[in-house]
This record gives structure tokens, C-alpha cells and sequence, in this order.
């Protein structure tokens, strides 16, 4: 790993502790999150961070078996903040007492100061307008502080709400700082990283110069296989590695007919002609749309697309004489999921991205120079590299394509439908200056055909359905609200332009409980 100023997350599984690692890097600090059960008193002793998070999570303290926090989180002489559970958990092993149940607060809630509090630590520039607006999440609550411990604020289910002691550094809160609708919760993110010396020196300048050391130490004159897909994260992988070791990478790039329109070649001219890489373009649609005629399984369609990628991607990687490693796309996120005490299921989820057990299959040692970013991350790494504002900032798109923006059976004839009516919704919401707002937007092909008319004559075409969301991570999302004469606009082009499709539809559904993606 990197050899920045580190900060420590210890997870309790919250399912917001992402948040906490992505807003500390907003701010120019390193941060690590481990499980509480994957760290302990000697690993920290051995290895001490700068400063120490501890998370939220879904336990009760007062649970014989709650989880609990390596003892040295408290004696190593390091600030630590508790957030939430990390709150209870903190006054739990330094001598308070917490209460379970009976307490729940829940959504938007309000701290007040509490008589004669401080305003310095991390709390410092708070209250400004009598009170701080916060994001509760909890059913225990602290009842008794720690020897050491103030009361800075309290809500009327918390009464030890925000609780520091200003000589050991250590804090606490009982709400979430690290999400959006605690409105000045970056602000106590970032009194913190201050108060524990943290001079801001993660930038994704100086970790483009350490990666491209990196992977020259780690492969000296060997060469490595990169499979691009065109997206963000293989792409600026192939770039990261291509100015590091040159024409020792050479990149996969199997084409399975599922992509948008004149995709494929706008990959191919751009690592082939542009950046000069090295680059095998497998192009096999006839084989994928062949396997696919008359499928309809949503899985069965995944199934079938990672296994024919696999097989090719294995035999146009086996004619590059001498190549010992195999770079993936991987990020933190997967990283963590893949460690995490409770398990995660990214490593099947990602399998056809990151390209499966093909490392294993092949015998290649693996490059991942970007398994310690976030997705935002990448994009600005991206634009170190000077990738193009165009390939930075796309939409995500799935492994399989626009098979699963074809619910039913897939056709030549449907995908290229699909595609028109897709490029049209795109070039609409580009015109209107929205792309950068909207975290994805797709059409998809329905499997009806309904009655339209057109002209003097009657039509019996196909239904799609348009699809844009807002979001932070894809983990959840809400449907992008476009104005009725947007959505009247788009409706018109598409049924002009599009020969095939005589009914346009939005779909409204947030996620949960929908999934942004039809299949």
C-alpha cells in the first residue's frame, strides 16, 4: 500500500463507512477501513496510524458478543472519533455506560450546545445559528460518559449527542457526520484531519508518479495483458500501465456485439491510433448474438456472455509470447467488500469486469494499480493522465451490455433499434446540459409491440423505455426528475428518428426497490 499519512477506519458494518473513506479522501488524506475482527492490538502497536475512526454499525454494545474494538485504538496516543456505534463502543471500553433500545431516533434531528460547551477539537465553527442539523441512525444511547468525557451537544433522544475529551483527543457522535444530510458533517471531517496533523498530501498527482514506480518495480521487462472494455476504470488502467512500461502491455479488448453505437471503434481509435497502445480487437459479435438467439433468462444471458468472454479473452491472450501478468481494473471498493467480517459478494458480482478467475486460469500474476481508489478517484487520476473529458466522465456501463437492456429474447434487428433510440435520449440530454447531473441513462427495448399511427397508416412497433437515475455509489439511486417537455421533446425524436419504435415510456422507479438496470 502507499506510504502517505494514514487514518484508520475500523468498520463495525455500518453501511455508510464508505462514505466516511470517501469523504476523508476528498480531503487529501489516506485512509485504510478494516473490520474490527481483521485488526489487532499487535497489528496496530506494529503499525500505528496517524488517527483513528471508529464506524457506525447495525450491533447493540450491550450485546454480550457486540463487537468491539481493539483495546489499542485507546493507548496508542492518537486522536480517535466515534461515530455512532464507534461512540458507544468508545464509552463502553473506557468505563461508561450505554442503554439498549427504547431510544430510537431515526432521519433529520437537531443538536443543541450544550451549556457552557467548547468550541474547539472538531466541533470548533459549529452552532453558528443555535443548533447543528444532523442524520440520526440509532436505538442504543450513551447514558453514562467516560472519566475525561464533556457534553458539547444533545438531541432529545441523545443527551450525549456530541461528547469530547479535549486532552486525549478522543471524540465522539451519536449521528452520521460522513453523509450529505448531516450539512456540516465535512466540516467536523475536517477539524479532525487538522487537529491530527494531516497535511493533505493524498493527491492523485503524486499517486500517478508512485503507481507508475510501482508496476515498473513490480514488472521489470515483462509484459502484461490488459482487457479493456472501454469503460472507466480498464481504461485508465491501460493508460496508468502503457506510460509506465510502454510497449510491454498489450490490450484485449473482445467485442461481443452488446455495446452502444460506434463504440467499438471509438475504443479502438482511441487506444490503438491515439495513445499507441498495443491493442488485439476480438471481434465477435456473430459468436455472442448466436449463443444469445432465443434466450430470455436474465441470468442465463449473463452466464452465457462471461463464459464466451473468458474462452476468448484466454485464447487471444495465449499468442502474446511471454506474458506473465494480467491487469484488472479492480478498486477499493471491491477490495473491501472482498474482506469484509460479514462477507461481500463483489468478487462474483465484478467477475465479468475484473475478467473472472482467468489469473488463476492462466497462471498470471495480477497488476492492479488502481485497488486503492474510489471511482471518483479514477476519474481524476484519469485526467492526470490527460484521458479526455469524453471517456472520464461516462455513464457506467454493464459487462454485458445491452443485453440486459433487452428484457426478452435479443435480436440483431432489436439492438439496433436499441441503439438509434439510445443515442438519440443521450444526444438530448447532452444538448440540454444535463450528462454531467445524471449518474446513468439508458433506453431500453420492451418485449411488447403496440398499436401507433403514423402519417395515414397504422404501426405495430416496439415500446422502450427511458431510464436515468441520480446516485452517489449505484447503490442507491433515484429516478432523474426531467421536465414534461424534456421528456415530450425526447419522446418526439426518438419516434421520428427510430424506425421501430412508436411508444416512448419513463421509468420512475428509485432504487430500492427497482434495480437501475431492466435485467
Amino acid at each position: 500500500m502507499t506510504q502517505h499519512q494514514r487514518l484508520l477506519i475500523i468498520d463495525f458494518g455500518s453501511q455508510v463507512t464508505q462514505l466516511i473513506a470517501r469523504r476523508l479522501r476528498e480531503l487529501n488524506v489516506y485512509c485504510e477501513i478494516r473490520p474490527f475482527n481483521a485488526i489487532t492490538d499487535d497489528d496496530l502497536r506494529a503499525d500505528p496510524p496517524q488517527a483513528i475512526i471508529l464506524s457506525g454499525g447495525p450491533a447493540s454494545v450491550t450485546d454480550k458478543d457486540g463487537p468491539r474494538a481493539p483495546q489499542a485504538v485507546f493507548e496508542l496516543g492518537v486522536p480517535v472519533f466515534g461515530i455512532c456505534y464507534g461512540q458507544q463502543v468508545m464509552m463502553d471500553q473506557l468505563g461508561g455506560s450505554v442503554e439498549a433500545g427504547h431510544h430510537a431516533e431515526y432521519g433529520r434531528a437537531f443538536i443543541a450546545p450544550a451549556p457552557g460547551h467548547r468550541r474547539d477539537g472538531i466541533f470548533a465553527g459549529l452552532f453558528q445559528d443555535g443548533r447543528e442539523e444532523v442524520w440520526m441512525s440509532h436505538g442504543d444511547r450513551v447514558t453514562e460518559m467516560a472519566s475525561g468525557f464533556e457534553v458539547i451537544g444533545t438531541s432529545p433522544h441523545a443527551p450525549m449527542a456530541m461528547i469530547a475529551d479535549e486532552s486525549r483527543h478522543f471524540y465522539g457522535v451519536q449521528f452520521h457526520p460522513e453523509v450529505h444530510h448531516t450539512p456540516n458533517g465535512r466540516k467536523m471531517l475536517e477539524n479532525f484531519v487538522q487537529l491530527a496533523g494531516f497535511t493533505g498530501d493524498w493527491t492523485m498527482a503524486s499517486y500517478k508518479d508512485e503507481a507508475i514506480r510501482k508496476i515498473r518495480e513490480q514488472v521489470g521487462d515483462r509484459r502484461v495483458i490488459c482487457g479493456l472494455s472501454g469503460g472507466v476504470d480498464s481504461s485508465v488502467a491501460a493508460v496508468l500501465i502503457h506510460e509506465a512500461i510502454g510497449d510491454q502491455l498489450t490490450c484485449v479488448f473482445v467485442d461481443h456485439g452488446l455495446l452502444r453505437l460506434d463504440e467499438a471503434d471509438q475504443v479502438v481509435t482511441m487506444f490503438r491510433d491515439h495513445y499507441n497502445i498495443p491493442l488485439i480487437h476480438a471481434d465477435e459479435a456473430d459468436l455472442f448474438l448466436d449463443a444469445l438467439d432465443g434466450v430470455s433468462d436474465p441470468e442465463v444471458k449473463r452466464k452465457t456472455i462471461g463464459r464466451l468472454f473468458i474462452d476468448i479473452f484466454q485464447r487471444e491472450a495465449g499468442k502474446i509470447d511471454g506474458a506473465e501478468f494480467l491487469a484488472q481494473g479492480t478498486l477499493y471498493p471491491d477490495v473491501i467488500e472482498s474482506v469484509s467480517f460479514s462477507g461481500g459478494p463483489s468478487v462474483t458480482i465484478k467477475s465479468h469486469h475484473n475478467v473472472g478467475g482467468l489469473p488463476e486460469k492462466m497462471g498470471l500474476k495480477l497488476v492492479e494499480p488502481l485497488r486503492e481508489l474510489f471511482k471518483d478517484e479514477v476519474r481524476a487520476l484519469g485526467r492526470e493522465l490527460g484521458l479526455p473529458e469524453s471517456f472520464i466522465g461516462r455513464h457506467p456501463f454493464p459487462g454485458p451490455g445491452l443485453a440486459i437492456r433487452c428484457p426478452g429474447t435479443i435480436t440483431r434487428d432489436k439492438l439496433k433499434i436499441l441503439r438509434k433510440a439510445d443515442a438519440v435520449f443521450i444526444d438530448q440530454i447532452r444538448k440540454h446540459d444535463l450528462y454531467d447531473d445524471i449518474w446513468q441513462a439508458f433506453v431500453a427495448i420492451l418485449p411488447v409491440r403496440t398499436v401507433g399511427v403514423m402519417g395515414d397508416g397504422r404501426t405495430y412497433d416496439y415500446a422502450c423505455a427511458l431510464r436515468a437515475v441520480t446516485s452517489v455509489d449505484g447503490m442507491t439511486a433515484d429516478f432523474y426528475p426531467f421536465s414534461h417537455d424534456f421528456l415530450g421533446e425526447t419522446a418526439t425524436r426518438i419516434i421520428n428518428e427510430v424506425k421501430g419504435i412508436n411508444r416512448v415510456t419513463y421509468d420512475i422507479t428509485s432504487k430500492p426497490p427497482g434495480t437501475i438496470e431492466w435485467e
